[in-house]
């Protein structure tokens, strides 16, 4: 698997030297279902490119307490249970102005927290990565017109399915409990991601 994730790496560093920008950085779309990659795959794209940060969608994620009265607990991490016009408008900042503070998601506590990271004047290139990038419904289709490069990671379903129990294991949950996680909600959206890929400019796929 590392040499892959390096392959990957390596192809969308390729597309990169020649995307050009009108704004003061590119932005790159990193997309994928659940468990598909994407935080590893991202990590290793910027290790290969000068002034180059991460951007997880994940401190978008509403704060439970809004979740629970809206009925959304069960679902969080659809995309309905996203700040979708605060990731918007961020993005859209991290595209034209020097310095930019960004909510990070606390997975232990199960909360976001704002003003946690940093984007520089020195960094030139944003790998966003998330679920949702691509997904051709409203409002994320929205998001294609910001993207520089759009690139989506697809690993098939039962790959996924098996990642996701192996996360949830790995958070101490015991196997039937693991397995409700994933399948409950975790397969759900990634099924959703999988059937609502919108247009890209570049497709990679695990093991090929």
């Amino acid at each position: 698997m590392p040499s892959n994730v390096e392959e990957m790496a390596g192809q969308v560093v390729a597309r990169l030297s020649a995307v050009t920008t009108q704004h003061r950085r590119r932005l790159v779309a990193l997309a994928g279902a659940p468990g598909s990659g994407k935080s590893t795959v991202a990590e290793a794209i910027a290790a290969q490119v000068p002034d180059c940060v991460v951007m997880p969608m994940d401190g978008f994620h509403l704060d439970d307490r809004l979740l629970e009265p809206a009925g959304l607990l069960p679902r969080k991490g659809a995309p309905e249970t996203y700040d979708f016009g605060g990731f918007a408008a961020c993005l859209r900042r991290v595209a034209t102005e020097e310095t930019v503070y960004l909510p990070v998601f606390d997975r232990t506590r199960e909360i976001a927290i704002a003003g946690a990271a940093r984007i520089g004047p020195e960094t030139k290139t944003v790998i966003v990565e998330g679920n949702y990038l691509c997904l051709n419904e409203d409002p994320w289709e929205q998001l294609a017109s910001i993207w520089d490069l759009s690139v989506f990671l697809d690993v098939p379903l039962p790959e996924l399915e098996r990642r996701l129990v192996a996360r949830w294991l790995g958070h101490g949950f015991d196997d039937a409990r693991a397995k409700e996680k994933a399948l409950g909600n975790d397969i759900p959206n990634a099924r959703r991601v999988v059937a609502g890929q919108g247009t890209v400019d570049e497709v990679l796929r695990w093991g090929e």
